[in-house]
């Protein structure tokens, strides 16, 4: 292993090698209920060119390779399980070009969401952002890993475009349009994720390290709406709350679009803990659904107007006792406020929003059809019951896909990390909760830690692809060992 030491140290230099034991165990656990484990060293490439020898160094001596973006991490796919190299990527953090004609950007994986915002602002532009991500999150991880973002209107499915990867053996590739003669200079621009031929790319969604490291990419940009309305639709019923959504988003009104219960609303909002936090979850109403009507570079107020007009009737001649409007009981300014904060990532000064409530918080999600989720949710109910959670403190957070043709369901289960009582409790529900669901028809896109066992031992014959397909692409099993069917 002294070999080993000696050659990263010579690729990344001495100053971006660590073995010190103290920066290791910063590395070996995150936010989430998974195990730790202990990486060997942590090495910061500069570049694609570092990356590729790093890898090609690991394959020589069969040393696992776990690469990760960003110091924040919420679901173990970072943490190794097998030793090795610790490939952090904070240090690639550049932002290459910003192509406002074509709406594109290409990135680093080191670029978080605080970075990236900041600097579209400056143009008037934006990305589409998932729910109030942490500030250090990579941009490029969260869109890997296929989060969903708020704005329905951006329908596009991928936010991503062309990128350069680092295979398992070292060689790097560019997928799409960016691997065309004379890149970045071409006329393709990098603005077409497929082909030709086969998307490669889609190789490294959801792969959690395990199929090659990202090095940039090019992600989809959007101008930020001149005009704004926000609208608050109280609910008591998630059923009669996702009726209304289908009703809306047939006729494509709204731009960001979002369920919430009273107690996810309330650890957004609530500013002096514990007393705001209680009082907002005993006054919000058990369903809250936050709807914006936006105006873009073209006539904006004429956009909002028969959006809004549009809503309306719908309340007038199906909803006429639904309750619509710019305020929220307990919040001034709520909607001025909650327009800010769901365009920005979390502020970098303040707890982030999961663990404000108790310090700790566990995600349950996945997708499912609309139609479905109060069925999910008596479910989780009713093993909260069994396992001494209280349902009160529960969170829950329904983000509409597709016009709401489908949606992403998400249970959050706060606890206390420093009481062993409490991660027990909330370790035992999450595990028969996903179990129980998984039964029930919940589409696991994204099986983290203990998911992986439960997803893929139902889904036998994709399984033993995925494995093949791993075997093909890092015959040394090399990256990130013990994820991704293992």
């Amino acid at each position: 292993m002294n070999n080993v030491k000696a050659k990263l140290v010579k690729i990344v230099g001495t100053k971006n090698f660590s073995d010190s034991p103290k920066i290791l165990k910063a590395y070996s656990k995150d936010y989430s209920l998974a195990p730790p484990g202990m990486p060997n060293y942590v090495v910061k490439p500069k570049d694609a060119k570092e990356v590729s020898e790093i890898v090609k160094l690991a394959n020589e001596y069969k040393t696992p390779v776990v690469p990760c973006s960003s110091g924040v991490h919420f679901y173990g796919a970072t943490i190794p399980k097998q030793g090795g190299i610790i490939v952090d990527l904070s240090r690639m953090n550049k932002i290459f070009e910003i192509d406002e004609p074509n709406k594109r950007a290409r990135i680093e994986p080191g670029v978080t969401w605080e970075q990236i915002e900041n600097e579209l602002e400056k143009r008037d532009f934006q990305v589409v952002i998932p729910l109030l991500p942490h500030s250090s999150r990579s941009v490029v991880t969260d869109y890997l890993e296929r989060v969903f973002p708020l704005a329905v209107v951006y329908d596009y499915g991928e936010p991503l475009q062309g990128m350069e990867v680092v295979w398992p053996n070292g060689d790097i590739f560019r997928t799409g349009s960016a691997s065309t003669p004379g890149y970045p200079d071409s006329v393709a621009r990098g603005v077409m994720p497929a082909g030709p031929g086969l998307d490669f790319w889609r190789l490294l969604q959801c792969a959690q390290g395990t199929m090659g490291i990202v090095t940039w990419t090019n992600i989809k940009i959007e101008y930020l709406p001149k005009v704004n309305k926000f609208f608050f639709i109280p609910f008591n019923d998630i059923s009669n709350a996702v009726e209304f959504v289908y009703r809306i988003l047939r006729q494509k009104i709204g731009d960001e679009c979002l369920l919430l219960n009273n107690v996810t609303l309330a650890a957004i909002l609530a500013t002096n803990w514990p007393q705001d936090f209680d009082k907002l979850r005993a006054i919000f109403p058990p369903w809250t659904l936050l709807l914006t009507i936006t105006g873009g570079y073209r006539r904006p107020e004429e956009r909002i107007a028969y959006q809004e007009n549009a809503l309306m009737l719908i309340k007038k001649n199906e909803y006429q006792q639904l309750n619509i409007s710019e305020a929220l009981p307990g919040v001034p300014g709520a909607g001025r406020k909650l327009l800010a904060m769901l365009r920005k990532p979390w502020p970098k000064d303040i707890t982030y929003w999961e663990h404000r409530y108790k310090g700790g918080c566990q995600s349950l999600f996945f997708i499912t059809k609309p139609i479905y989720a109060h069925k999910f949710i008596k479910c989780v109910e009713e093993l909260a019951v069994k396992h001494c959670y209280p349902i009160n403190d529960i969170g829950y957070y329904l983000q509409p896909i597709e016009e709401n043709r489908g949606c992403h369901l998400e249970f959050k289960f706060f606890y206390n990390p420093d009481d062993p009582e409490e991660i027990g409790q909330v370790s035992g529900l999450y595990a028969e909760a996903a179990k129980v669901l998984l039964n029930e028809g919940a589409l696991f896109t994204r099986p983290y830690g203990i998911l992986a066992n439960i997803v893929y031992d139902k889904a036998a014959g994709y399984t033993a692809a995925l494995k093949r397909v791993k075997k093909v692409f890092d015959p040394n099993n090399i990256m990130n060992p013990g994820n991704l069917c293992f």
